[in-house]
């Protein structure tokens, strides 16, 4: 498990630095709104990926914005299947695209994923680009290692290639987009857990489990 810590949020042309193990942030961080109960899971649009991994039924809800060329959602990523393992049929991970600007292949990494959705496939392009970040974010035509992760994973390529290019998944990484935009999302990973942001200074192992079993706690209260 110490393999993925820390995992540290970053602004699109911000640099960080790892100290102690601990979750760095920008002092002057931009507010992040709760999520309306309208945009929420029980509120989905036709253009809005939802993306569900764990119980859809879960009293907890992690609501993640991500970016796949962000080194820190890579590691956060793994960090997530240790949470689905401790807290079972109680969480469910939702993921949102949030590609950002400084990162030269995120939005075309965004659209390689959605389109793998397409064939029901979403989680294992989601795995594949975490693992293989390094070697994509370099290459000079990373299109073509997406289009050999989905032959990897058995996605028909000729039908790959065209929602590639198709008006369906630029639409749910916008829709993605935009609704982290309207609550300032500016950096990834930013979390919500039951509708609410995490703060920045709770944005690591153990002040995440903390906030999922504050949420966990509330429901069986209510």
């Amino acid at each position: 498990m110490k393999r993925y810590l820390p995992f540290v949020i970053v602004a699109a042309v911000a640099l960080v630095t790892l100290g102690s193990g601990a979750m760095l942030y920008r002092a002057k961080r931009p507010q992040v709104l709760s999520m309306p109960e309208n945009r929420s899971l029980g509120g989905k649009s036709g253009t809005e990926s939802m993306h569900i991994r764990g119980n859809p039924d879960a009293p907890a809800t992690l609501e993640e914005f991500a970016d796949f060329q962000c080194p820190p959602c890579s590691n956060f990523a793994g960090f997530a299947e240790e949470l689905l393992k401790q807290y079972d049929s109680r969480l469910r991970i939702v993921f949102r695209n949030f590609p950002l600007p400084g990162h030269e292949h995120a939005r075309e990494a965004a659209l390689a994923a959605e389109a793998a959705g397409l064939q029901g496939r979403f989680w294992e392009m989601h795995d594949v680009l975490y693992r293989e970040q390094a070697v994509w974010s370099k290459a000079p035509n990373a299109r073509e290692l997406f289009e050999s992760y989905a032959g990897t994973i058995g996605l028909n390529l000729d039908q790959f290639r065209k929602d590639m290019d198709g008006e369906k998944v630029r639409e749910r990484v916008d829709s993605d987009h935009a609704l982290g935009d309207s609550l300032g999302v500016k950096l990834t990973p930013t979390l919500f857990i039951n509708n609410h942001p995490v703060d920045p200074k709770d944005k690591n192992p153990e002040g995440v489990r903390a906030a999922i079993d504050a949420a966990l706690a509330g429901k069986s209260q209510t």
